[in-house]
């Protein structure tokens, strides 16, 4: 342990804090299993990590039990604080850490909604309602949400009166309003705005700003140089404002240099990562995720359970997983990966390599990463690709690992559960395997076998009261 004016950092922390960055972003607490339990914005990613860190030890506060789950600690550094809040959203929707809870359920979080109305308008909002009205968000700062209100509004003029009055306001006034109170603007013209900031807020800015261009054009071109000029603003003040989807921005930036720093054909739509889970030999298991642009698709995950390698052979293990994947891809005529990351080093990258040569797709592009200094390599480099932790293209395959080791990680302890579950109850004179088999299925661990009474064992295994007595007290030993 290290020990910090206000609190206590575990020593297997202390060098990754040392390089998190002063600057915004979004930081992630991980557990034993690389899942993120918490995710957090910050203006100094560093200062905020620490601050967590005065509760550590305080196991009876909410915060101390997050701290003791955590065992790594990534971050994604942003350009501004308001960037960070948008990140955060995103990777609390698609992540759902535990200790994130409010963010993902309490109805107090805010949201912007686009109204349903003739003429909509743009709120602040607590929580979603069925009510027709887009929504956006959640965000977890209101004061950055309400800075980001106002430059909208600039940009993108819409009422904020409710009912519409029968004169013009003060927004009206102050060129925040095109007056639809009034008949200053049609519906068609006002559902132009409506329809340009709903571009934005779903993270097509380029499209959006295209458009805009192609109006200012026009403008000039009918020699209207002071409304060309409003839009020629318009298009400038876009740029100082957070994207609005700043993962998906990201994830484009990164899949772009993931083709260049590996001669990809393509920038890398579907990438495929492996892992083997495989402590003392017993029941080892292999995984697949899937990541499609950037974005796990769960549904297309696969486990499987190593059936002709003995012992301990991380190598043969993997090539066993990589012949039986791309087996069935064969057979399938399944759509090709267009990058496959094995978790490992030079050793466990040759092995499926040399399997993916056999079946003769050794044209699919292969890399590793391995684990003790996030060190890339690559099929047919020497050299190991050394990236710095604050790269967003090593954060990507760090990401894809991540899933793929604790897909791996949780069929290998369900199934070592199972196992010693199984064990004890080969002790119990007189059970037979169907009953075993029934106790496995109704309680599925010792412990509420052991909690429970012996009219539930008769009751739920159809055992008679001297089985369920003689299972009680063997297992209470």
């Amino acid at each position: 342990m290290s020990f910090r004016k206000g609190g206590v950092i575990p020593g297997f922390l202390s060098h990754r804090i040392r390089q998190l960055p002063n600057s915004p972003g979004v930081y992630l607490f991980k557990d034993r299993d690389s899942k993120p339990v918490y995710i957090g914005k910050a203006l100094s990613i560093r200062k905020r990590v620490l601050s967590h860190f005065r509760c550590f030890g305080e196991h009876f506060s909410k915060e101390g039990k997050m701290l003791f789950e955590v065992r790594r600690i990534d971050f994604i550094e942003t350009p501004t604080e308001a960037d960070a809040l948008l990140l955060e959203a995103s990777l609390v929707k698609e992540n759902q850490p535990k200790f994130n809870q409010e963010l993902k359920d309490d109805k107090s979080y805010p949201y912007l909604k686009i109204t349903s109305e003739a003429f909509p308008r743009l709120l602040v909002v607590r929580g979603r309602k069925a009510d027709g009205g887009k929504y956006f968000g959640p965000y977890t700062s209101g004061r950055l949400l309400n800075q980001a209100v106002r430059m909208l509004r600039r940009l993108f003029p819409m009422r904020t009166c409710h009912p519409i009055p029968d004169k013009v306001c003060l927004m009206y006034h102050i060129g925040q309003c095109k007056g639809p109170c009034v008949g200053e603007i049609d519906k068609e013209k006002y559902g132009e705005i409506v329809k340009e900031l709903g571009l934005f807020l779903e993270g097509h800015r380029a499209a959006l700003v295209r458009g805009l261009t192609r109006r200012m054009k026009e403008y000039s071109a009918g020699r209207q140089y002071e409304k060309a000029k409003s839009v020629y603003e318009q298009i400038r003040a876009l740029s100082s404002l957070p994207q609005a989807d700043v993962l998906k921005k990201r994830t484009s930036q990164v899949l772009a240099a993931l083709k260049d720093a590996f001669s990809l054909p393509k920038e890398p739509e579907r990438m495929e990562g492996f892992d083997i889970s495989n402590i003392t030999g017993r029941e080892p298991v292999g995984s697949m995720v899937v990541f499609l642009n950037g974005r796990p698709a769960r549904s297309e995950y696969r486990r499987f359970r190593i059936k002709t390698v003995k012992g301990i052979n991380d190598y043969d293990m993997m090539r066993e997983v990589i012949r039986r994947r791309f087996t069935r891809f064969l057979e399938e005529k399944q759509v090709p990966p267009d990058l496959v990351v094995i978790d490992g080093g030079k050793g466990h990258l040759s092995a499926a390599g040399d399997e993916l040569r056999k079946l003769g797709l050794g044209k699919i592009p292969m890399i590793s990463i391995a684990k003790q200094h996030e060190h890339l390599f690559e099929l047919g480099r020497e050299a190991a690709r050394i990236y710095p932790q604050n790269s967003p293209l090593l954060q990507m395959i760090q990401h894809l690992r991540d899933e793929a080791h604790r897909f791996a990680i949780t069929l290998h302890r369900r199934l070592h559960r199972k196992e010693a579950l199984v064990s004890r109850l080969d002790e119990i004179p007189g059970v037979g395997p169907k009953t075993k088999e029934r106790l496995l299925k109704k309680f599925g661990t010792i412990s509420a076998i052991r909690n429970a009474s012996e009219a539930k064992i008769i009751e739920k295994c159809s055992v008679t009261a001297k089985a369920a007595k003689k299972i009680l007290e063997t297992l209470s030993v």
